[in-house]
């Protein structure tokens, strides 16, 4: 578990540093027009999502969550009220009113309600005491979680092969091409690890003993 905690560490060193400053013009994405409240809410969520990327780190470690339960337990509590409600919540506003077209306007206001159902059920199943029910819901909503990080290496894959074809392709349409790229990254940034997370829950029973 140790390359993945290294991974989500430096993804969140990279990622959360230009939206402390709380400058628009630093930010990665380019406000809307019309949404005010675009930029504080991203900020806001930035902040929210990167606290739900470290803690979902302790709660998939095997070894973490038997050596220390009560550990998870609160991190748990962490991870779900102060990092995956709030930025969930704010997720599917900004998937409203994002800039970069139709389709990823579409993959976000279904991936944020995903996103908070399987962490609510998750959450919710271990309250009942149901373990191997929170724990599949958990998987689930740990795969969403760092979606985002695979929704970034899409992005880059696609830039990189239909930035050559933007004069052919696109007739030079930059916002064209962007709203292809934006949209086809965040459709496949969140269902292939869903679906990847739901194979590997289904390969056979694995019973959970412990919270």
């Amino acid at each position: 578990m140790a390359p993945l905690g290294v991974v989500l560490v430096l993804f969140v060193a990279f990622s959360l540093p230009p939206y402390l400053s709380l400058d628009p013009a630093q930010s990665r994405v380019t406000p809307p027009e019309g949404a005010p409240l675009y930029h504080p809410l991203l900020v806001a969520h930035v902040l929210f999502a990167s606290v739900a990327t470290l803690a979902c780190w302790f709660q998939v470690w095997p070894w973490f969550r038997q050596r220390f339960p009560a550990a998870h337990r609160r991190i748990g509590r962490l991870y779900v009220f102060a990092g995956v409600l709030p930025a969930g919540v704010i997720g599917f506003y900004l998937g409203v009113v994002t800039p970069f077209g139709p389709v990823a306007q579409a993959s976000g206001m279904i991936m944020a309600p995903l996103w908070l159902i399987c962490t609510m059920v998750g959450w919710r199943r271990a309250r009942q005491r149901r373990f191997a029910d929170h724990r599949r819901w958990m998987v689930r909503s740990f795969a969403l979680t760092v979606s985002i990080i695979t929704n970034r290496i899409w992005g880059v894959v696609f830039f990189l092969l239909l930035y050559p074809q933007l004069e052919t392709t696109f007739y030079g349409d930059e916002k064209l091409m962007s709203w292809l790229v934006a949209g086809a990254t965040a459709w496949l940034g969140w269902t292939l690890p869903l679906l990847a997370a739901q194979w590997w829950l289904d390969r056979r029973p694995q019973p959970v003993r412990t919270a």
